[in-house]
């Protein structure tokens, strides 16, 4: 992955300090020790076969990568040694990655009450392997930058990448925390599943803020509870078998905590059901998934009788201030 016309980007917006910190992380980015299978996800990386005629599409269900590609077979061994994929779907040349999230889905239903993105810099937090990012390429923005710390997830945008070769397009294997802080330099800034695992989410809501510049605007899409403002649910040990879901406010209490970080123009875009059909268990990911986390007898409660995931999308604009 080459990140130097990003870093030269952000060292002509003025942000010297972090391109100097960036490039000091860099070095440690993609090691051995971060993880046993690192090994064997670059050599994943590094059997790619050679594809011709490439033609991306970032408008289908699928980010497709067309082309003609000589040897599925070792197309389809290198993608497999990526497996879990958890976003997608993706296909590349005539490999079909049926992800265990139907991401599309939640696409389709963000999509419409977007700002445009024609021309926007763009920050995807937590974005994975880079699937909605992909998507976003369709309208045109200026820039889209993701920060997801998985090591895999990061292999699996970059074996995307290494077809697609698209200059627009980043995966920063960082955390949020790492960003600087009061950064006003995105117009458009996503945070789509990623609140309920923090601990503190007004230092999460507070962070976004702080990357849009005045007037750019927060895609924030999280778990939520049927309720009244004032309602939030804190699980136990577990939720739908996660161990790392901390809030669940109602839809008025979310707006609220929106309100008491100083975002404007706060509304509602969707509200959704999970179901088995947009994420479940596939040859690509094999593990359990959601049928696996709610209750066989009530399907309307997860395992641990809490009620089931229920999601919203919430859009809020950065003030002048």
């Amino acid at each position: 992955m080459n990140y130097r016309p990003l870093l030269q980007r952000l060292q002509q917006a003025g942000f010297t300090d972090w391109v100097d910190e960036l490039e000091q992380l860099q070095q440690d980015w993609f090691c051995d020790r971060h993880h046993g299978d690192f090994s064997r996800w670059r050599g994943a990386l590094e059997n790619l076969p050679e594809m011709q005629n490439i033609r991306a599409d970032f408008n289908s269900p699928a980010v497709t990568i067309h082309g003609q590609c000589d040897d599925q077979v070792k197309l389809r061994s290198a993608l497999e040694m990526l497996k879990p994929w958890r976003k997608g779907p993706y296909q590349l040349a005539d490999i079909y990655i049926d992800s265990e999230w139907h991401s599309d889905y939640k696409w389709e239903r963000v999509k419409p009450h977007l700002s445009p993105l024609h021309q926007r810099r763009i920050l995807d937090v937590g974005c994975g392997n880079g699937y909605h990012a992909w998507r976003m390429l369709d309208e045109d923005p200026e820039l889209v930058v993701g920060v997801d710390p998985s090591v895999l997830f990061n292999m699996q945008f970059q074996a995307v990448q290494h077809y697609a070769r698209d200059p627009r397009i980043y995966l920063l294997p960082m955390t949020l925390e790492q960003l600087p802080d009061d950064m006003r330099w995105f117009d458009s800034v996503f945070s789509m599943g990623v609140l309920y695992h923090r601990r503190s989410p007004f230092d999460h809501l507070l962070k976004l803020k702080s990357l849009l510049q005045p007037g750019g605007e927060l895609c924030l899409e999280t778990l939520v509870i049927e309720g009244e403002k004032g309602q939030v649910l804190v699980p136990g040990s577990r939720y739908a078998r996660m161990n790392n879901v901390w809030f669940l406010p109602s839809i008025d209490e979310l707006q609220h905590w929106l309100h008491r970080c100083g975002f404007q123009q706060i509304r509602v875009a969707d509200i959704n059901r999970t179901t088995v059909e947009e994420q479940r268990s596939t040859d690509w990911m094999p593990f359990e998934s959601l049928a696996q986390c709610l209750d066989a007898d009530d399907p309307a409660h997860t395992v641990e009788g809490y009620p089931a995931p229920l999601r919203a999308v919430l859009l809020a604009t950065r003030g002048l201030r």
